[in-house]
């Protein structure tokens, strides 16, 4: 087996990665092996890997930017190549990475994200399904959740009390509260859904019956924005951010925020306080007779 797979296999049965991070990972490695063999003219196997020196990896990466790959993918490949190399019994050369700009998330007004989820559930084509939407969004907004999570749910958070056990990446668990809106909305689907419910099995189902799949709730609501004329920021994510934007506007702590959004570190949280002082900046700029 290829050290590529091999190291895929690793990175889900042991790190417990999620299946999308283990593709992408499994391809930057096979793409650095294929870049190798063209580089050296040669089959590169493990030894040779963990051969590989700074030069040939910056070769890589300026490789990839001419395939049009932005900085922050450049650092993602560049992290990736050190995790393989390590994973092989390898020193990873010491490289600095492109620079990459961390952007402030975009927070969806509370007005915004109403209008967007009744837009999602008033286009659905069966009433049952037009609930299911409605309370999928609400997940997001209303308790924070990705929306992986909210549709990784299972039969078993039913019957809903105050509060949610979410899993989230790397299978880590946390405890959400539940507003009374979301658990409404939640129990109205489940009373309509004409699939059984069965504790092991998905909660929110497809037209089919099947599990539900992100693409549908993101094209779903990419439809929504544009008859809203909406920007394309307002993404199923956006709510989430929205949540916890609006969290720390009402004086909630990072580190309880931390916790509610499944955050592995505060600095993954600390992007919120940009969000906060650029909403305040621009109600200066706006409001202040001197601005």
């Amino acid at each position: 087996m290829p050290p590529s797979m091999r190291w895929a296999a690793h990175l889900a049965r042991d790190r417990r990665r999620s299946a999308h991070t283990v593709r992408a990972y499994r391809g930057t490695a096979e793409r650095l092996v294929a870049f190798l063999q063209r580089h050296r003219g040669a089959p590169v196997d493990e030894d040779a890997l963990r051969r590989v020196d700074a030069g040939e990896l910056r070769a890589f990466l300026a490789h990839r930017r001419g395939e049009g790959v932005g900085n922050a993918s450049a650092a993602r490949e560049l992290s990736a190549v050190r995790g393989f190399l390590a994973w092989l019994g390898a020193e990873p050369p010491r490289l600095k990475g492109p620079r990459v700009r961390k952007g402030v998330p975009r927070p969806v007004a509370p007005d915004e994200v109403v209008a967007l989820a009744d837009a999602v559930s008033d286009a659905a084509a069966e009433a049952w399904i037009g609930r299911r939407d409605w309370a999928v969004l609400l997940l997001l907004y209303g308790a924070g959740l990705r929306i992986g999570e909210a549709v990784g749910l299972a039969g078993d958070a039913l019957p809903l009390g105050e509060t949610l056990v979410v899993t989230g990446k790397r299978a880590k668990t946390r405890i959400v509260p539940l507003l009374p809106q979301v658990r409404v909305a939640i129990e109205a689907y489940a009373e309509s859904v004409p699939y059984a419910l069965d504790r092991d099995a998905p909660l929110f189902r497809g037209a089919k019956g099947g599990a539900l799949s992100p693409g549908v709730v993101r094209r779903a609501v990419q439809r929504a924005r544009a008859q809203l004329g909406l920007s394309e920021r307002a993404t199923p994510h956006a709510l989430r951010h929205s949540f916890a934007t609006h969290l720390l506007g009402r004086g909630a702590d990072l580190r309880q925020l931390q916790e509610l959004l499944g955050h592995a570190s505060l600095s993954s949280t600390q992007i919120y306080t940009a969000v906060d002082a650029a909403h305040l900046l621009d109600v200066y700029r706006n409001a202040h007779p001197r601005a």
